[in-house]
């Protein structure tokens, strides 16, 4: 058997909206518990080890990508982990800022140092390792209105919104300050590391998006922009990963200077359909259904993923994946059937 050779031009291609010479595979994030199962070796532990753990933990995670036919290795560290009091969005406590003085004792200049001096070492022992013709995709993750929740909750924001507007609108400000702060050390530092940044930030739901439109416009886009433009100023294009039904605000998002979009559910309209009403303007990341890759047979799954591609060709640049990442759930046959027949099509030996 040929041993694979990655090239991440691949995926720089399709973020540029340029349709690669190789139809690249992309996941926003793979578990590893899910590949652990794949390959009957436990590695997960090792990411809260030492350095030499750590390096460890890469060298397994970016290999299994390489043996099966990755361009890239996705990799992110969220700002949420390092907020203090934080955890109103990934575990649901109580939000740590309600009141205005909640606000004025909040430490935010504080964060940046916070961040590097938390998550440092990981981007450092993953530069070190990656195999040749591998460069990674992702960065700082978390965009602005995630660490904003993460901070108040989704309902008591909406609360806010309306009990106390200008704390609203200053949380927006301050959690923007500070993602752009981290990204203007983060994008240079690494920029030999990472071909494309992202990040992710659930602007939407099954039928809309979760604020109303004008504030993502008011608040939230203009925060990407200032990043974008960091990120555009390091020679890299611009990922953004969000989830639900976006349409009401994705010309505000493309004006904003975001290269590719990421993240599709068919319930709301299948990667086809994004790269056909997109695929001029950006780069699209995306392709089968989740509850698709978990229920179909390999026969069906090869019937929706041909079609799939099929009808993305020729539509500009675009990567395929899942719709939205490889979660704990995810059977690993059923993952293991999408990568063997996406590879079957665009000629690999596997």
């Amino acid at each position: 058997m040929t041993e694979f050779e990655p090239d991440y031009r691949n995926i720089v291609d399709a973020a540029n909206n340029i349709e690669a010479w190789r139809l690249p595979l992309y996941e926003h994030i793979i578990s590893t518990s899910v590949m652990e199962s794949i390959t009957g070796r436990r590695f997960g532990y090792l990411l809260g080890g030492d350095e030499s753990d750590i390096r460890e933990y890469f060298r397994i995670y970016s290999g299994f990508l390489k043996d099966h036919g990755y361009d890239i290795v996705p990799f992110e560290c969220c700002i949420t982990d390092i907020l203090p009091g934080g955890g109103a969005l990934g575990r649901h406590v109580d939000g740590a800022i309600k009141t205005r003085d909640d606000f004025e004792r909040y430490p935010w200049d504080e964060l940046p140092d916070m961040y590097f001096r938390t998550k440092k070492r990981y981007f450092d022992a993953l530069g070190a390792v990656m195999p040749a013709g591998m460069k990674a995709v992702g960065g700082v993750g978390n965009g602005v209105f995630e660490c904003v929740q993460d901070l108040t909750g989704y309902i008591d924001l909406c609360y806010m919104r309306s009990d106390d507007p200008e704390l609203y609108r200053d949380l927006f400000s301050a959690v923007g300050r500070v993602m752009e702060n981290i990204w203007k050390r983060f994008a240079y530092e690494y920029r030999d590391v990472y071909c494309v940044y992202r990040f992710g930030d659930d602007l939407g739901f099954a039928t809309g998006t979760l604020l109303i439109p004008d504030d993502i416009r008011r608040y939230v886009i203009p925060w990407y922009r200032r990043i974008i433009e960091i990120v555009h100023g390091c020679g890299r294009p611009f990922l953004l990963h969000s989830c639900g039904c976006i349409f009401d605000v994705m010309d505000d998002l493309i004006a904003a200077g975001i290269d590719a979009k990421h993240s599709n559910e068919d319930k709301i309209a299948p990667f086809h359909e994004w790269v056909d009403r997109y695929g001029d303007r950006i780069g699209n990341f995306g392709g089968i259904d989740m509850n698709c890759l978990c229920e179909f047979d390999r026969q069906q799954m090869k019937s929706y993923i041909e079609d799939e591609i099929r009808l993305c060709r020729h539509h500009g640049g675009f990567a395929f994946s899942t719709g939205n990442s490889i979660a704990d759930y995810v059977p690993p046959q059923g993952y293991l059937n999408m990568i063997e027949i996406v590879r079957e099509i665009r000629g690999d030996v596997v």
